[in-house]
């Protein structure tokens, strides 16, 4: 029976998880508070005003389905990921990914 280790592209994706995650949230929240703000109506109003508002209600709902479609994916490929190979598919994964 061959031995069984840690797949490298799992730790890869997991690694890529705790990176990504926190840099989508704040992104989130960097957009969050000035799309707030301007909602608010004290920040600039009129016709003008009123087209900017829309275009960053846009930009905002672009930025979260982005990420949350970032996350999405990499949940989708790390739960398709096994976390044991063999020791000679860990080399192979390795290689091919260029993992350390």
């Amino acid at each position: 029976m061959a031995t069984m280790v840690a797949n490298p592209l799992h730790e890869a994706l997991r690694n890529a998880m705790r990176v990504v995650g926190p840099m989508v949230e704040e992104i989130d929240r960097d957009i969050e508070t000035p799309f707030r703000q301007f909602q608010s109506g004290t920040v600039w109003t009129g016709p003008t005003a009123k087209l900017f508002g829309d275009q960053l209600a846009q930009f905002r709902s672009r930025v979260r389905a982005s990420g949350e479609g970032i996350l999405g994916e990499l949940r989708a490929v790390l739960g398709r990921t096994p976390a044991e190979v063999t020791e000679e598919e860990a080399v192979t994964i390795k290689r091919r990914y260029g993992l350390p």
